[in-house]
């Protein structure tokens, strides 16, 4: 993207909406999650600003490494899956700790794999689409603090040139990562933990190419990953038990080769690290994703082990089941009550994400006997258990989650729903308009509603009424519902026509 194809970032003092009060949205902070979010919101026709403190400009340098099935989905409702396939490189087959392997080809879902890309991909597209859209941006500003009202948020800031200024919102997002300012700002604790310190990240070239795309091992104190970035060069990621240093510590590239022997036997010809950073392991979740008219999103609200590379995922899942509601309560087609079910549905997946992730990493470190046996258990039960090895890859690929349902509600609400063929195409073709999706065997005309309501109809001669949300999972299903029950299901999710 070139400055010309940006939209002009406003002036600290301007409102995030066009018209008079608050009615837009800030957005604060421009990684994945910020953006797919932002995005979201500008083609819904919401006005939003995207503060970001960093300079204008997409970095090389990042930490993320892949797209797992569920998020690949999200992207595909969006429009963005295809071409990130055609630049990423996927993997069907993973390996954990050369002795566990994980077959992804019979995932339920038109992504059997996961997709090995680095994160700035995924940025570059994300903000393309954001601008296409209207998203405003607001690079080199820095959030300073923020105040709340009954009818909006203030936003303090600080230009590049250090001159202070204030914005206005209707609600403001804090997608601005492990040291957000926004969740400073609310006085919102992050309790937890580091877990590990002094993991190394290097980004160097090899004389010699590893077996697979993605590669772990562990050997003695030492543990070390290594993938792809599809220009040239690898990320190495590792950990030695015996060299706990701080962050600020000097590393050079023997350091990297050496850990990377101990785990793996050997460095596969290292050479030439355009970037290298040494960093600790957190493990940390705000009690509260919402206060008042202020949410948090991504790292912003819970951060983990990179074991299993959820870090990014989790972010985008927070970013689209945020984004909808906030469209439906600013059009005025849902009460703000709406909003608070992103901490009920999101809250509950981010606690399980640091648990399943933290899992991987004490598996990987474990040195004393009785972990080492537990491993050794668990890892067999994981190859004989089929319900434990669908659960542990639900978890990972983001597939398996589900949100609460009322009682007695259908089986399918609640549920992620796959992309099922439709008569006019594919399920998540028809989210692409970030509307709902009502999926009946009937004929149904959504008079007044065309712009938040599509109706299709099943490719197959299945019988059951499915109201899909535009997060892809369903909101109301009925095997054989009348008029009168349907119509009051639309109502409740919809609004009225």
């Amino acid at each position: 993207m070139t400055d010309k194809d940006r939209t002009t970032a406003p002036r600290p003092g301007t409102p995030a909406s066009d018209g008079p009060g608050a009615a837009g949205v800030i957005v604060v902070g421009a990684g994945p999650t910020g953006l797919l979010l932002a995005g979201d919101l500008a083609a819904a026709g919401v006005p939003v600003t995207l503060v970001e403190k960093r300079p204008r400009g997409i970095s090389n340098l990042s930490r993320a490494f892949a797209l797992h099935a569920r998020s690949l989905e999200q992207l595909d409702a969006r429009g963005l899956a295809d071409e990130l396939e055609a630049v990423g490189q996927p993997l069907s087959d993973i390996r954990f700790l050369q002795r566990v392997s994980v077959r992804l080809d019979t995932l339920p879902s038109r992504f059997q794999h996961v997709l090995v890309l680095p994160q700035y991909e995924v940025e570059k597209a994300l903000e393309r689409r954001g601008a296409a859209a209207g998203v405003r941006f607001a690079h080199d500003t820095e959030v300073v603090g923020l105040s709340q009202d009954a009818d909006g948020v203030t936003l303090r800031v600080r230009g590049a040139d250090g001159e202070p200024g204030e914005m206005r919102a209707a609600y403001v997002v804090g997608a601005d990562g492990l040291h957000s300012a926004v969740r400073r700002a609310i006085g919102q604790p992050f309790p937890g933990r580091s877990v590990i310190r002094s993991v190394v990240l290097a980004d160097v070239l090899l004389e010699e190419q590893p077996e697979q795309v993605l590669n772990a091992a562990a050997g003695g104190d030492a543990f070390a990953l290594i993938v792809p970035f599809g220009d040239g060069y690898h990320r190495v990621v590792c950990w030695h038990r015996r060299h706990d240093v701080p962050d600020s510590a000097p590393l050079g590239l023997d350091e990297v080769r050496e850990i990377t022997r101990s785990a793996f036997g050997r460095d596969y010809g290292m050479r030439e690290a355009r970037w290298m950073s040494r960093f600790h392991s957190d493990e940390r979740q705000a009690p509260a994703y919402r206060v008042g008219r202020v949410f948090l999103a991504g790292d912003a609200a819970h951060v983990h082990s990179p074991a299993g590379g959820q870090g990014m995922n989790t972010g985008l899942q927070d970013a689209a089941n945020l984004s909808w509601k906030l469209v439906a309560v600013l059009h005025g087609h849902a009460g703000p009550a709406l909003l608070d079910t992103y901490q009920s549905e999101r809250h509950p997946v981010g606690r399980s994400v640091l648990r399943s992730s933290g899992g991987i990493l004490r598996l990987a470190m474990a040195e004393r006997p009785w972990t080492l046996a537990l491993r050794a258990v668990l890892i067999a039960a994981f190859g004989r258990v089929g319900p434990l090895r669908r659960r542990a890859i639900g978890q990972v690929t983001g597939i398996g989650y589900a949100y609460a349902a009322p009682r007695g509600a259908h089986p399918l609400t609640g549920r992620r729903i796959p992309d099922v063929a439709l008569a006019s195409g594919r399920l998540y073709e028809a989210l692409r308009g970030g509307r709902f999706v009502l999926i009946t065997p009937e004929e149904y005309t959504a008079d007044g509603r065309g712009d938040r309501l599509a109706v299709e109809h099943w490719a197959s001669g299945r019988r059951t009424t499915v109201l899909v949300r535009p997060d892809g999972y369903v909101a109301w299903a009925a095997e054989t519902p009348d008029a009168a029950r349907l119509e009051e299901a639309l109502v409740s999710w919809t609004g009225r026509s």
